[in-house]
């Protein structure tokens, strides 16, 4: 995958998105930080689904993330994610990959509702990929990272044969605060701007959004 690189109000420089294969593991630790939500979790809730996850250590958590990530490791055939540069610093993750790939996902009736693309949904269908979860590490928000990322991870996405590519926003309602947990999986605003429309609403404030990559569509 080339690396992408776009010039954003507010930022001093060229956004560069690479796998995060060809990054350092320190470079993505550094995504994550020392504290809060992205530090204890490592991106893996939505890998090992609820139950597990609640009894992973945060040490166990960062360890399977080195391992799904292949950092320092350029020639490894897959990762699990992308990491952000701005003017060379690291500052932005997201996760991608086969739908199978996110237990949490397939145990959730969120991507099945409905009838996306017009046919019955496969909870076992690696062509479709998701894209699970973002962090932007702090001092850098703000800056519109998520949007790059996202077009990133459909990019990526379409490069390794993905069939179609999702995401499952969730709406920020009025008057109401979004928890750091509830914001990682991405803006309907994000998934827009990377070419993905709505095709289901399971809940209130959820929404499923997709964008089809059969070769019909170009």
């Amino acid at each position: 995958m080339a690396t992408r690189g776009t010039t954003r109000p507010g930022a001093t420089g060229a956004v560069v998105v690479r796998p995060a294969s060809t990054v350092t593991w320190d470079e993505l630790a550094t995504v994550f930080g020392e504290r809060g939500y992205p530090a204890t979790c490592w991106c893996q809730r939505q890998v090992l689904g609820d139950r597990v996850w609640y009894r992973t250590p945060p040490e166990e958590r960062a360890r399977l993330l080195h391992e799904q990530t292949s950092c320092d490791d350029p020639g490894a055939p897959t990762t699990s994610g992308l990491v952000a540069f701005l003017d060379g610093e690291p500052a932005g993750w997201v996760a991608v990959g086969p739908r199978p790939t996110y237990r949490r996902l397939r145990g959730s009736p969120v991507p099945w509702s409905g009838r996306a693309a017009g046919d019955a949904q496969d909870k076992d269908d690696a062509g479709v990929w998701a894209v699970a979860c973002f962090v932007v590490r702090a001092g850098f928000r703000g800056l519109g990272l998520t949007y790059d990322l996202a077009r990133a991870a459909v990019g990526y996405a379409r490069e390794h044969g993905a069939t179609a590519v999702e995401g499952y926003p969730i709406l920020d309602p009025a008057g109401a605060p979004i928890t750091w947990g509830e914001n990682s999986v991405g803006s309907v605003q994000a998934f827009r701007a990377a070419g993905l429309v709505e095709v289901a609403r399971p809940t209130t404030r959820r929404r499923v959004m997709r964008l089809d990559l059969r070769p019909a569509d170009g």
